[in-house]
């Protein structure tokens, strides 16, 4: 076993001390969760927001249409939308999945890049930009992930010092080889950042009455383009998506706020209950009330956007 091995052992053993369930765990740090998985989960849909994620212990495998990424140890994941996808965990009681996930602020990345000014010749050239990124940790961002472990220790370290690790974490990402999708994030002058901004709308609007050629006047695309360049960005359609927004975000109104699926139903934007769990049923493959129970008897803590 290499130094860097054991050093990623102790940052998951240090980590699993905030363990308080099992899923995506809130941490001392704001913006930062603790993600704990102690058994193999099947491949099944989830939905991340814009983050970074930091495995230190067993890995998981994602699917998003044609595209398979693993990430892992050595590898981190950038995910620069909210995204639907499948996801499988490898883990087991012996060797525990443990790792962080960092939600991206967008605030904090114009800043950065606002101090970074006419330096950014020194960023990656930006490319056409993937929605979900593979990347290499590396020592550095290894360090800093360390650093961001040891002030979780004492509530005031994490209240102040936190948020400085997260965004020198979010610095090094930009030099990494996926910063030009983070660039593309704030860049208002490319189809990606165009489509990230619907997102955006849909993700505060998903409750209402939303259709394709509003969201495509609103980023100044005909509606031919709009579902080119969104499905170039998340591998399905805008209609497609917003359903499957609305479906996971009743599901976390069932796990975290108690609502029965009726009212979580109405709260998302569905008029009828008994549409909400077909579709509930054919996205999860669960009825919703098995889905919420299942969660509950297990201790599974889904992530909040």
């Amino acid at each position: 076993m290499t130094e860097i091995d054991e050093q990623r052992g102790r940052m998951a053993r240090q980590a699993m001390g905030f363990v308080r369930g099992k899923g995506f765990i809130p941490s001392p740090v704001a913006k930062v969760t603790i993600l704990y998985a102690d058994e193999h989960w099947p491949r099944q849909p989830v939905m991340y927001e814009p983050c970074i994620v930091i495995i230190f212990q067993g890995h998981k495998v994602g699917y998003c249409g044609d595209k398979v990424f693993q990430y892992d140890p050595r590898n981190y994941l950038l995910m620069t939308v909210p995204l639907p996808f499948e996801c499988e965990t490898f883990a087991s009681p012996q060797r525990p999945m443990v790792g962080l996930g960092i939600s991206i602020d967008v605030q904090m990345l114009q800043d950065l890049l606002f101090d970074i000014g006419d330096q950014d010749y020194l960023l990656k050239p930006p490319v056409e930009s993937n929605c979900v990124n593979l990347s290499p940790l590396t020592e550095e961002m290894l360090c800093a992930t360390q650093r961001l472990l040891d002030v979780m220790e004492t509530p005031l370290d994490a209240q102040v010092l936190g948020p400085q690790i997260v965004r020198e974490l979010l610095y090094y990402v930009l030099r990494g080889s996926c910063g030009a999708s983070l660039q593309e994030l704030v860049n208002r002058h490319t189809h990606f950042s165009q489509i990230a901004k619907a997102l955006r709308r849909i993700e505060s609007q998903y409750a209402e009455n939303l259709n394709v050629e509003q969201l495509a006047n609103e980023v100044n695309m005909s509606v031919s383009a709009f579902h080119h360049n969104f499905k170039a960005v998340t591998n399905t359609s805008p209609l497609q998506y917003v359903k499957s927004y609305r479906l996971h975000k009743a599901r976390l109104l069932m796990v975290h706020d108690g609502l029965k699926a009726s009212t979580a139903a109405i709260r998302v934007g569905y008029e009828s209950a008994s549409q909400f769990s077909r579709e509930f049923k054919r996205l999860f493959g669960i009825t919703p009330s098995d889905e919420l129970a299942r969660l509950r008897d297990s201790n599974i803590m889904v992530a909040q956007g």
